[in-house]
């Protein structure tokens, strides 16, 4: 496949060398050219030194760290001009099979109506991440910060739609940030990352927004290996930032009464029932 067929970006902050490597040992036998833009949004540019001499990867460095969000913008703007027409959207942290690309733009070059698609996310150890989910509203999150599983595991579980064994292609208005493929044709049409999320609840956000117009996808018959990090449990400091962000998240959609929100999921549960599941 011609590189003017994909672009791809990765946000850096004081990344390890070694998620690096193990995402170059990925791109370097997969089966589509593309180029790619990494934004390093950590207050030094040393891994400038480790980019250097590749001719495929376009270094933007941004100490003054705009989020997450704003740092794919940045290259998506910047790759307009290669005329692509999918946009990957990766961590740094994951890794995956050569051909797992090139399968899932087969699939959206056969159904034009497919605007974002995500594989299966899977932990170093081959066990499954749950990450195909409802949009939120403040009850599902709060259930998963504070309340413990035995407790809400039922809440928890059609949340996180468990009940369809993350086995079949299926329509999802909330798809991890980890890994995104995205036409490039939704995203002039519904817009780029809300710049307004320094961190955590834009895959939200442009999920959703990209749902109301385009089928977002779990494709799992390709997977990946995703090194989760879990920071907002471990770290206070996260913890506070993931908070105030999916605080301008609801403030944004609404806390209560969020019409779409509505639509989006009973879409996804119809779909689901329809296909025999009990969720």
């Amino acid at each position: 496949m011609d590189c003017k067929n994909l672009t791809i970006s990765v946000v850096l902050y004081n990344t390890p060398v070694q998620h690096l490597d193990a995402l170059f040992a990925s791109l370097s036998y997969m089966e589509v050219k593309y180029k790619l833009y990494f934004v390093d949004n950590s207050p030094q540019d040393f891994l400038s030194q480790y980019l250097f001499g590749r001719p495929e990867v376009v270094y933007m460095h941004r100490p003054d760290n705009p989020g997450y969000g704003a740092g794919h913008n940045a290259a998506i703007h910047a790759s307009m001009e290669d005329g692509s027409i999918y946009h990957l959207v990766l961590n740094a942290d994951i890794s995956f099979d050569s051909d797992i690309v090139s399968r899932m733009i087969l699939h959206m070059d056969d159904n034009k109506e497919v605007g974002q698609m995500m594989p299966k996310i899977l932990n170093s150890d081959g066990s499954t991440q749950y990450l195909c989910k409802l949009c939120p509203s403040p009850f599902d999150l709060f259930l998963r910060r504070f309340v413990p599983d035995k407790l809400s595991r039922k809440s928890r579980e059609k949340f996180t739609l468990r009940a369809t064994g993350y086995d079949r292609i299926m329509f999802v208005p909330y798809l991890s940030g980890c890994f995104m493929l995205l036409r490039r044709a939704a995203l002039k049409d519904v817009g780029l990352f809300d710049e307004r999320f320094f961190m955590y609840p834009e895959d939200i956000d442009i999920t959703r927004r990209i749902a109301m117009k385009y089928d977002t996808i779990f494709y799992p018959l390709v997977s990946v290996r995703h090194e989760y990090g879990g920071a907002s449990k471990r770290s206070l400091k996260m913890f506070v930032v993931h908070t105030y962000n999916l605080i301008k998240y609801f403030n944004k959609w609404g806390w209560f009464f969020d019409n779409e929100r509505k639509y989006l999921n009973l879409k996804t549960l119809r779909l689901l029932r329809s296909a025999g599941l009990d969720v």
